[in-house]
Parts: structure tokens; sequence; C-alpha cells
């Protein structure tokens, strides 16, 4: 369950004089101090922190962890969701931005041990059984199970260009359908495998031939990404 997962840049308080430019933050120019810094403030908030989380109420220490991840780097975006290993799991992501990975690289490399409270994570991992998520969308209660995926697998670009097909997506307004289109692949593979594979993706009317579930996808794509050469990293 994700409580909150939100951009740094939209966490100020009061919205600024229109007339006023916004202020920029500082980029660190030290990614291996910033993350050090980030661990102190992490450890000073702890209690805290899972108290605020013991009693389901994560807006106590949003506004604070917000700030310390800006100081990371202020581009960067930040959950904390159950986690797999642990009971929380906090999770701080570049969105596969190539520019920000040594801030998570610096940031996950100086992490704690995990324990059975906290794991951690630098990209947001696959969902263990995305199967068994329902995701409720206004009036609509849409399971991750009833989602099926036709893939052209591309092998010399290293890629895969993907229709997504659910009986619901039809009725969804537009905004609502493209979130719910990238959804199901996020959770099934986790940010960064879809972002090494994933090219083309789109909205079907009606079932692919040949159609895979979500599982059935994730296991195709760590598939190619176990026997591709030129992948760093290994899969999620």
């Amino acid at each position: 369950m994700r409580w909150f997962r939100r951009k740094t840049d939209d966490l100020a308080p009061d919205p600024p004089d229109p007339r006023t430019p916004w202020p920029e933050q500082e980029v660190p120019a030290d990614p291996e101090a910033a993350a050090q810094e980030f661990w102190q403030t992490w450890f000073a908030m702890l209690p805290e922190t899972n108290a605020a989380l013991g009693d389901r109420a994560p807006q106590r220490v949003e506004n604070d962890l917000a700030a310390a991840v800006a100081r990371l780097h202020p581009e960067l975006h930040f959950s904390l969701e159950r986690g797999q290993r642990a009971i929380y799991a906090l999770v701080v992501s570049a969105q596969e931005d190539p520019a920000l990975r040594p801030y998570t690289d610096a940031w996950r490399a100086a992490a704690p041990e995990e324990d059975a409270i906290w794991e951690y994570h630098d990209s947001v991992p696959p969902v263990p059984d995305p199967t068994e998520v329902t995701v409720n969308l206004g009036a609509h209660r849409i399971r991750l199970g009833d989602f099926r995926v036709g893939a052209t697998v591309d092998p010399g670009a290293g890629a895969v260009d993907v229709a997504v097909y659910h009986p619901q997506l039809a009725g969804l307004e537009e905004a609502s359908r493209s979130a719910m289109t990238f959804l199901p692949l996020d959770a099934a593979l986790g940010e960064r495998l879809a972002g090494r594979w994933l090219r083309r993706v789109e909205v079907v009317g009606t079932e692919p031939e040949e159609a895979l579930t979500l599982v059935e996808f994730r296991d195709l794509v760590r598939g190619l990404d176990r026997r591709d050469p030129e992948t760093v990293g290994g899969t999620d």
C-alpha cells in the first residue's frame, strides 16, 4: 500500500506570488556528502516516522521527509510503502533520469542494513503479485489481474512494444486511462526493468492474440533481461 508519493517541488505549504520567480533549490555538488546528510536526518526522524506510520498518519512526517530528500537532490521522488521483506519500505527514485543516478547510487550505497522494520529501494520495486491488486479509481474498481498484455519483442533494439487491454479502460477519462495503462506495467516490472525494456505502449480495445497476464509478461521481460549481455545490474 502506497501512502504517498509526491515530487518534492509539490510540497510547498503555500503557493508563491505569481509575480515572483520560483526559487531554484541548490543541487549538492557532492552526492556522497549529500547522502550522508540524508541518512543523519533519517535516523533523527526515525522514531517520529515509525510512530506516524504506526498511527496511519504519514502526513505528520511527509513535509520533513520531503525536505530531506530535496536536500539530497531537488528533482528526486520518494515514497513510503509497505515492504516486501520488512514492514515498511523507503523508496527514493531518480525516475530513470541518468543525471540523477549518482545521487540515488550514493544514497543506496550509504543506506543502513535492512531490518525487520525498514527496507530501502533506489527505484520503485515490482509488486510481488500484481494480480492481487485492485485499484479504486472514482467509481471504478479495476483489478490488475484482469489486464492482458500483447508483447512484441525487438531483439535488435533490446526493446518490447506493448499493447495493454482491460475491459474497463474504454470507460475511463483520458487522464485516468493513461495512468491505468502504465500502472499495471510498473507494478509487474518495477521502475527500472520497465525503463530498460518498454518502448511503445498503447491501449487496445480488444484482447490481443496470445495475450499474457501481468505475471506472464513479467516472466517474459525478466527472461529477456537475463539473456541480454548489454544489460547492467540484473533484474529488479
